[in-house]
């Protein structure tokens, strides 16, 4: 029998070396150290991009780079929660099961065909590349196929699909339409009250890029020097806020590089404001700020104290946070002080100060338009963690100031197990304090509830959710 000829083989195609794109190459490094480092993108990003910039060459990055990776970042952390329910949609195993890696790229390649004007072909074909370049040619196969099942529908029609019908569950309905975790829809809902419109409104605005604020420190910068900054518009509510539109960069602006101002929601500069005009019986020589670090809040009171003459102590209980605060007030006009010190084993005594503020440990849930990724990190057990300390700095802060002084208790939180909660135990223990109504202490201000204490909100005031009680001490 004779043998058969062989057929010749096809020439197969030449292997082509992955395409490099240095701005979804540094999303993707920032999107891996939050993952695996449990870092912060604020704090992670700003190096990678100045590095990017300091580059030669192809790799340099110009400002359409940087706005692009900031974008791919933040956007793909803040709809993290939508974009797993799509992507579980697309694959044939639990998404626990999926490299983390690989579901880093695959979210970033989601957040482009679902959440920007980038074309679908394009983002499919880059988001190959990129797992070519960061996972390898196999599990780029993997990546092109669930992006190609992802690239058929638009995000409205993914969400048809993926999230619960409202009538059925409201809470998991807006857990995946607005990319947030169940248990913090419930605790938002619960705080904010009111029906459907107003929690939708709070998760949207939870989603949007907040707009840089700066506040120009009194006696060293006035809000009118930072008016003369490019893309710089007049705060909303706070006298010393300057707001700079998308693309304002604050280490362009002098007084911002030389400590005169700096960067500060208007929520904080409302709460530091509220307490150095709330009311006082008798002297106002000596001011408090036990919680300082980093130091935003405690560098515009003490910039307020100096314009009294008036000493500010400024307390904080992680060493290297207090070089924050000390940095921070470098230059402050007035006298003041830095201290490392637990505010729960005060460094100083009983009745010692005229005003006291301390902005407690929290879960951060009010400003999760800055660190998005944070809503995936707490669980609804780190309350309790949190409370012992919170209470214990609302004792301290009553027993730090005298009869007739004032304590401002303010958390970056709305969850009411660590705003009136507290406050209302702490007072039941205190019976010689009333609590101030610190509405006319934000003048100007809308919507700010029936008092006598304060929540700002994110959708209503355009301000982290910032919550404050001011409380007189009686006896």
């Amino acid at each position: 029998m004779s043998e058969q000829p062989r057929r010749p083989r096809k020439p197969g195609k030449p292997y082509r070396r992955p395409q490099k794109d240095p701005v979804r190459i540094l999303a993707f490094e920032a999107l891996r150290a939050v993952d695996e480092r449990d870092a912060y993108a604020n704090l992670v990003l700003p190096p990678l991009l100045r590095k990017a910039r300091e580059k030669e060459g192809p790799e340099k990055f110009d400002a359409r780079d940087a706005a692009l990776a900031t974008e791919l970042v933040y956007g793909t952390l803040r709809r993290q929660g939508t974009y797993d329910a799509i992507i579980a949609d697309c694959v044939d195993r639990p998404l626990r099961e999926v490299d983390p890696p690989v579901l880093d790229v695959l979210s970033l390649g989601v957040h482009q065909l679902l959440g920007t004007r980038i074309p679908s072909h394009a983002a499919v074909s880059a988001s190959v590349e990129l797992a070519r370049v960061v996972l390898g040619d196999g599990r780029a196969k993997f990546v092109n196929a669930v992006l190609r099942k992802v690239a058929r529908d638009d995000l409205d029609g993914w969400l048809e699909r993926v999230a619960p019908p409202y009538d059925e569950d409201p809470e998991d309905h807006l857990a995946v339409v607005h990319s947030h975790p169940r248990w913090v829809v419930s605790a938002l809902w619960d705080s904010l009250g009111g029906g459907r419109t107003g929690i939708e409104e709070l998760l949207a605005a939870d989603n949007e890029r907040p707009e840089v604020t700066l506040v120009a420190r009194p006696g060293r910068a006035t809000p009118d020097e930072l008016l003369g900054e490019e893309a710089a518009v007049p705060g909303r509510w706070s006298p010393y806020a300057v707001r700079l539109s998308e693309g304002g960069e604050p280490g362009a602006v002098e007084a911002v590089r030389e400590g005169r101002a700096g960067v500060q929601d208007e929520g904080s500069q409302l709460v530091a404001l509220a307490l150095a005009n709330a009311p006082l019986e008798g002297p106002d020589r000596r001011w408090l700020d036990g919680c300082a670090g980093p130091g935003g809040k405690a560098a515009l009171l003490g910039a307020l104290a100096a314009e009294r003459g008036a000493f500010l102590l400024a307390s904080e209980k992680q060493p290297h946070r207090a070089g924050l605060v000390a940095r921070t007030l470098d230059g402050n006009p007035g006298p003041y002080q830095v201290i490392a010190a637990d505010g729960t084993r005060p460094a100083w005594r009983p009745g010692s100060f005229d005003r006291v503020l301390v902005d407690v440990p929290c879960t951060g849930l009010g400003a999760l338009r800055r660190r998005p990724e944070a809503r995936w990190r707490r669980r609804p057990e780190d309350l309790d963690g949190f409370a012992p300390l919170q209470r214990g700095l609302l004792r301290s802060a009553l027993e730090a100031v005298r009869v007739g002084g004032v304590v401002a208790y303010a958390t970056c939180s709305p969850h009411l197990a660590e705003t009136r909660a507290v406050v209302a135990d702490v007072l039941k223990q205190h019976p010689g304090t009333e609590l101030i109504d610190a509405r006319p202490l934000l003048p100007g201000v809308p919507d700010l509830g029936e008092g006598p204490d304060v929540q700002l909100w994110p959708h209503l005031h355009g301000t982290d959710a910032m919550y404050l009680a001011l409380v007189r001490r009686t006896s």
